[in-house]
């Protein structure tokens, strides 16, 4: 996202768990999110914005228990730093964000600069089987 001149990150969301999963699980969920969004933002050496819903919507089909969103919305720095973060309720998040700070962790962290272009080429594959 960059590389195509981004210079802010934003992921509005609408995920959670089954009611029924036990909390070990809901934790590896949870966590997993977390992790992948906050890496967007290193990847790219970009804020990131992540909006969640919240509360419970329930299964019209009475198949399951519905889904629980569990909100938990942040906002992180280029380096995956949390500079805000919501909880399960619906709140707003206000931080101030440095957009300068990104070119400087670009060079201390030359992602963009260092790729190895030359190994994309199975990346547009949908299978590597050669």
């Amino acid at each position: 996202m960059a590389l195509a001149g981004a210079e802010l990150l934003l992921y509005p969301t609408a995920i959670g768990w089954d009611p029924r999963d036990d909390e070990a699980e809901k934790a590896r969920q949870k966590d997993a999110w977390t992790l992948i969004q906050r890496s967007h933002g290193v990847a790219n050496g970009v804020p990131v914005i992540v909006a969640n819903r919240v509360g419970h919507e329930a299964d019209p089909s009475a198949a399951s228990d519905g889904i629980q969103f569990w909100g938990g919305s942040f906002i992180c720095g280029p380096q995956g730093e949390l500079l805000a973060h919501g909880g399960v309720a619906a709140e707003e998040l206000l931080v101030e964000v440095d957009l300068t700070r990104s070119e400087d962790v670009r060079r201390i962290w030359p992602y963009l600069r260092d790729r190895r272009i030359d190994a994309y080429g199975d990346l547009t594959e949908r299978y590597r089987d050669r």
